[in-house]
């Protein structure tokens, strides 16, 4: 190889390497992410599990705007060819002075219920109950198809929890008297002239509420102890209207419950 060659063939490799561009590096820009949505989930909202025996055909249906209301309405029904049907006017009811509370009876209570029926907190139950028998100071002067009682100074109902009499009404006269606290059926005023118990706690559970009755409410309008009162005119049409083979109930909720029951 000459020097010419040599020269030739260095100038070109020199050339190479200087011609070479350098290439500027570009920021790597990632792309934006879309934000994860976390979904909580809603908390559960359990049912009162209601349901109203077929063979029952008369239902006191009882209304509040809320839980804590003494105040409330009554409407009968009567279940005709598998549907529920009104019967006379709505009336206007007190109930206990607290309101209401999940009560003890033919219902399933939700178990995050925030409201609990127990003894002496002046709350009604809420759920559904069977009635047991009409009660009065003496017998009545009109027609009945439906059990009715007639009790005296002596007969108490026992509101006492450590009592093996709690939640009954008794004669105080016939038994081994083991309570401290009670309720007389006949009062010095006319509150249980006329009246029907309500088998709210029959399995007698201590605290769970007792002497549950549909009676005369006071001329003060003022609420109970946790009865459902009203008129003496009022409760003596419901007296005649019960039919002990109809196997009637009382369904006594809020407005807010309520709307989860369908009758029909």
């Amino acid at each position: 190889m000459n020097k010419l060659s040599f020269l030739s063939l260095t100038l070109l490799f020199f050339t190479a390497c200087n011609n070479t561009t350098a290439t500027a590096l570009e920021p790597k820009v990632e792309k934006p992410q879309a934000p994860k949505i976390i979904t909580a989930p809603l908390p559960s909202v359990e049912k009162p599990t209601i349901s109203i025996p077929s063979d029952s055909s008369q239902l006191l249906l009882v209304t509040t705007d809320n839980w804590s209301t003494k105040n409330g309405t009554l409407q009968r029904y009567e279940r005709t060819n598998n549907q529920w049907v009104k019967v006379g006017e709505s009336l206007s009811i007190v109930i206990g002075r607290n309101g209401l509370g999940w009560g003890k009876g033919l219902h399933t209570t939700p178990s995050n219920a925030q409201y609990i029926k127990k003894e002496g907190d002046g709350k009604a139950p809420a759920g559904l109950f069977s009635l047991g028998s009409g009660f009065g100071y003496s017998s009545t002067n009109f027609e009945m198809k439906f059990p009715y009682a007639t009790y005296k100074t002596t007969d108490h109902c026992v509101d006492d929890s450590s009592s093996q009499w709690y939640n009954q009404i008794i004669d105080s006269k016939k038994i081994a008297k083991d309570y401290k606290s009670f309720e007389h059926m006949k009062m010095r005023n006319n509150l249980y002239k006329y009246g029907i118990t309500v088998n709210h706690n029959p399995q007698q559970i201590t605290q769970g509420g007792s002497c549950i009755f549909i009676h005369i409410k006071n001329k003060s309008g003022k609420g109970t102890a946790g009865c459902t009162a009203m008129r003496e005119d009022e409760i003596v049409t419901i007296l005649k209207w019960l039919k002990e083979n109809k196997k009637p109930l009382l369904l006594q909720l809020p407005e807010e419950e309520m709307v989860k029951v369908h009758l029909n």
